[in-house]
């Protein structure tokens, strides 16, 4: 399904969410959770589009705020199959989301913001299917004029690090935009 971003507003000008997302695999049907979808919910509203009405989109997030301004954007541009899950995605097990349930988990701008990074991905893990696809796209570490301080930013060798001790197989690593990486991982 062709999709135009120009049709959901909020877009980000550094990172495609088109190409990332059919870099993935985004398929109609699937059931997909955006964890730490933010306010405007980007990402996840753009998925939305691609998984169709039979597919469900869970916009995660820690701020209750976030998770309301996401529900009226999403609301605004007649999209419904959005599903709204407050949790604090640091403490595993406590996302309302089955185990094994998700077809695929995206991780986008998150673990720059968090402590507790392979909780994170723990949690996104025990949430994915056998097969299931993790994508986690996240600030290089080099310097740039805005964005995170290079400090905060998290090194695309210890997401790998800690994806491989979930034994996560590495499928994919690609520019995600001129300051982001990708990683697109599998569960085996």
């Amino acid at each position: 399904m062709a999709l135009s971003t120009s049709k959901i507003p909020g877009g980000n000008e550094l990172l495609n969410p088109l190409f990332i997302l059919n870099k993935v695999g985004l398929e109609e049907g699937m059931k997909v959770g955006d964890l730490g979808c933010g306010g405007r919910g980007f990402f996840t509203l753009q998925a939305a589009r691609l998984v169709g009405d039979k597919g469900t989109v869970y916009g995660v997030d820690v701020l209750k705020s976030a998770l309301q301004s996401l529900k009226s954007e999403a609301e605004a541009n007649g999209i419904y199959n959005i599903k709204p899950v407050w949790s604090n995605l640091e403490i595993y097990g406590a996302t309302k989301i089955n185990d094994g349930f998700l077809d695929v988990a995206l991780i986008i701008n998150v673990l720059f913001q968090v402590k507790e990074k392979d909780i994170v991905l723990k949690e996104a893990w025990r949430m994915l299917k056998r097969e299931g696809k993790l994508l986690v796209i996240d600030w290089k570490k080099t310097g740039a004029p805005f964005g995170p301080p290079v400090e905060m930013r998290v090194s695309k060798e210890r997401v790998k690090k800690i994806a491989e001790s979930l034994n996560l197989i590495l499928l994919e690593e690609f520019e995600a935009g001129n300051y982001h990486y990708g990683l697109i991982f599998k569960k085996v």
